[in-house]
């Protein structure tokens, strides 16, 4: 079915390559002459960030910087920002840095229009319309954000990580420069990146589902046409690309190639969707409070495995993508898995649940809570509950996917 109808949202405008910040002056101008950046605080010292400060500073473009920001983004931090935010009254929002960063910019955005509360939006399609214009400039190769409508959050007061989903947060403009990310640190780097490949895999192996086109489309439509190429493309880049960037960061070719993928992979998610590494790795984000890219990146290899029946073709494609098919099916579809895992330990990924201090009285819940994320647990390529959940858990927590072989315990199809 993915070969019937495709589905692609993005920004009006992607500027890719080594020195395409510069272009970030003339993008603000078309859009306004008063930017709020948000930028990580590191980042807002550092000399390419200052020279694009006096760049728009000297075009006439009023700035106001703000550099509260924390990573896995707490929903009070969102709501403060806006509130500072207000006086200014910026008419284009730049969101400079690391996916917090940029996560941070586009609900900016969205409550300086529309001012909420942010738990007012939670899920899909509850923006109510445009928000202001936001330019993208990601300084990490993982989470996509300058090209996806999602923007996700910590809400204390809920058991796991909450997302806004809708195309009005897709950034007006994305610009990525590879050079930006050459400082990153290893272990950045690392679960930044890991989280890339897990957007373009599970693009890649999502359910496939014919869409109403009469009504609203879901912001996730499940594999279709248009994300299945570029979620291939995207893990052809990165799967060798990650580990020599994690071992050295001056590898410039490697950035570069993760820079291009990581932003294909989130060109594919933003309309193929993510499914259960993402399902499973909000209440275990909450519980550990460890990176994302961490806990989805560790899932990834066991959710593959569970669901190995229903995607046997997808997998035989991901081991052309990452260098590893040998023409025999059912050996390359086990190799493709094998691969990742093998990345992801390359990269310094912990390879069981009890690492990141997740314990066996926690599965159950974990397993439930996953279960009701249903625009991301009812992307996978079989209906599932919360059993199904908790034997690719189990496995996780032993660090032994041979559990899973056949299907986290079920019959093949």
């Amino acid at each position: 079915m993915n070969g019937s109808f495709g589905v692609l949202r993005a920004p009006d405008h992607i500027h890719f390559g080594r020195g395409a910040r510069a272009s970030l002056t003339p993008a603000v101008a078309r859009l306004g002459r008063r930017a709020l950046i948000v930028v990580d605080p590191v980042l807002a010292g550092s000399t390419e960030f200052q020279r694009a400060e006096r760049e728009l500073a000297e075009a006439g473009i009023e700035v106001r910087i703000h550099t509260e920001v924390t990573p896995e983004l707490p929903v009070d931090e969102v709501a403060r920002a806006a509130q500072a935010a207000r006086d200014f009254a910026p008419d284009v929002v730049v969101a400079w840095g690391g996916g917090s960063a940029l996560d941070l910019g586009k609900l900016i955005a969205l409550l300086l229009v529309h001012p909420g509360p942010l738990s007012d939006y939670y899920g899909e399609h509850r923006v109510p319309g445009p928000v202001l214009p936001i330019v993208a400039i990601p300084t990490t190769a993982g989470t996509g954000s300058e090209v996806t409508p999602v923007a996700v959050v910590s809400d204390p007061d809920r058991e796991l990580k909450v997302g806004v989903s809708d195309a009005a947060l897709i950034p007006r403009v994305a610009i990525v420069d590879p050079d930006l990310t050459a400082g990153v640190p290893p272990q950045v780097t690392a679960a930044s990146g890991i989280d890339a490949i897990v957007h373009a895999a599970e693009a890649f192996t999502a359910g496939e589902r014919a869409p109403e086109w009469s009504g609203a489309l879901p912001v996730f439509v499940g594999r279709n046409r248009m994300s299945s190429l570029l979620a291939l493309d995207a893990l052809a880049a990165m799967g060798d690309a990650l580990p020599r960037a994690v071992r050295d960061g001056s590898d410039l070719e490697a950035r570069e190639r993760m820079a291009w993928g990581s932003m294909l992979a989130g060109l594919a998610f933003g309309s193929g969707g993510t499914h259960l590494s993402h399902a499973l790795q909000y209440p275990i984000g909450a519980i550990t409070h460890t990176p994302h890219g961490v806990g989805t990146g560790l899932l990834l290899p066991y959710v593959l495995e569970a669901l190995a029946p229903w995607t046997e073709d997808r997998l035989v494609a991901i081991a052309g993508a990452l260098g590893v098919a040998t023409g025999d099916a059912p050996a390359d579809a086990r190799a493709a898995i094998d691969r990742v895992a093998a990345i992801t330990a390359e990269s310094g990924i912990p390879s069981s649940l009890a690492e990141i201090g997740i314990t066996p009285a926690e599965l159950p819940r974990i397993a439930e809570l996953a279960a009701g994320v249903t625009r991301l647990a009812g992307n996978a390529a079989r209906t599932v509950d919360p059993d199904f959940l908790e034997g690719i858990l189990e496995a996780a927590l032993a660090g032994d996917r041979e559990r899973l072989r056949g299907g986290a315990g079920q019959a093949r199809p």
